[in-house]
């Protein structure tokens, strides 16, 4: 049952119930157009992640396709080198023959005319050194073909490799991404999210599950969370952990103690979400806090929906791709 229908079919029950009973508040039919709202913004959400979810899928087919088109060249290549290899080993053999009918010539001319003979030498020598050449030539295309097929078969296995670091990568993540979202099943999806952007994992976390407003001090249902997370992230040793705090646009209040700007306040608090996840068994030295105020916006309306969903925090999971970098500086 769709989204649209459910809401329909609320609509429809609600009317109802007022006409029967008239027993439904306003208070209770606008909570229920709310949750409308919701329903048809969470929808909208999730359209935009799939087209986005889409477009990455595109980008990684290209980049495929790319790296098939190089190798198809590399094979192109060596093909045609093989074609010149044949061609002058042809060219060779026809040269012995004629050596060989030079030689016997010479023989035969030598019985009848010295001066006959002595031409006969300077052809034999330019030919000689015709010889010498082309066999020159043919001990350095057959060395660079085997250059370029070795330089081909070491692209061939880095390609390999690189594939299937790309895949283990992936796979990480995605098994990142579930043991994360599984440790973190009892808190609302509203107050909690957890996806994967740009081979990263994001946990993002609301300021009404973390933070009262204007506060840095985190509320007992967040540390709770944190906690998890922290339990989730123990054994993951190859993991950097981000924090980022993010603000509406709205100033903090004058006299705020210890804060002049939003900067302060978004800085403040990653500060003492890491200090939870620290205390909770995470190693400090794979943890970095950093706050970014109000300039990376969700939501760039000055409504209050789009500020409150702009104050959030967000903990991003990146798995360390020191295998992978190596291998791309290889190349």
């Amino acid at each position: 049952m769709s989204k649209n229908y459910f809401i329909r079919y609320a609509g429809v029950a609600l009317l109802g119930t007022c006409l029967l009973g008239s027993c439904t508040t306003t208070k209770k039919y606008n909570a229920l157009m709310a949750q409308k709202v919701r329903l048809e913004r969470e929808k909208a959400d999730a359209q935009s992640a799939l087209s986005k979810s889409k477009k990455e899928g595109t980008d990684l087919a290209r980049q495929v396709a790319d790296l098939t088109e190089y190798r198809a060249q590399l094979a192109a290549d060596t093909a045609l080198l093989g074609s010149t290899l044949r061609k002058t080993q042809g060219l060779y053999a026809d040269l012995s023959t004629t050596y060989d009918k030079l030689i016997k010539n010479h023989d035969r001319l030598m019985a009848n005319s010295a001066l006959e003979s002595s031409k006969l030498s300077k052809d034999l020598a330019r030919r000689e050194d015709e010889l010498k050449k082309l066999n020159d030539a043919l001990t350095k295309n057959r060395s660079q073909l085997d250059q370029l097929s070795t330089d081909l078969k070491a692209r061939e296995e880095r390609l390999n490799e690189l594939e299937r670091i790309l895949a283990e990568k992936d796979k990480a993540v995605n098994a990142l991404r579930t043991k994360v979202s599984n440790a973190l099943l009892g808190f609302n999806s509203k107050d909690l999210s957890v996806d994967v952007r740009n081979g990263k994992v994001y946990v993002s976390l609301s300021e009404q599950l973390l933070f009262k407003s204007g506060s840095t001090k985190v509320d007992v249902k967040g540390q709770d969370a944190l906690r998890k997370l922290a339990t989730a992230l123990k054994d993951q040793q190859d993991v950097n952990v981000l924090v980022e705090g993010h603000t509406d646009d709205v100033p903090v209040a004058r006299g705020t103690a210890g804060m002049q700007d939003n900067w302060d306040l978004s800085v403040l608090r990653a500060t003492e979400i890491t200090r939870i996840l620290t205390t909770a068994g995470l190693a400090g030295t794979k943890i970095t806090p950093s706050g970014r105020a109000d300039n990376v916006p969700l939501d760039a309306a000055k409504t209050a929906d789009a500020r409150q969903k702009n104050r959030r925090t967000e903990i991003i999971l990146t798995p360390k791709l020191d295998e992978l970098f190596q291998i791309l500086e290889a190349n």
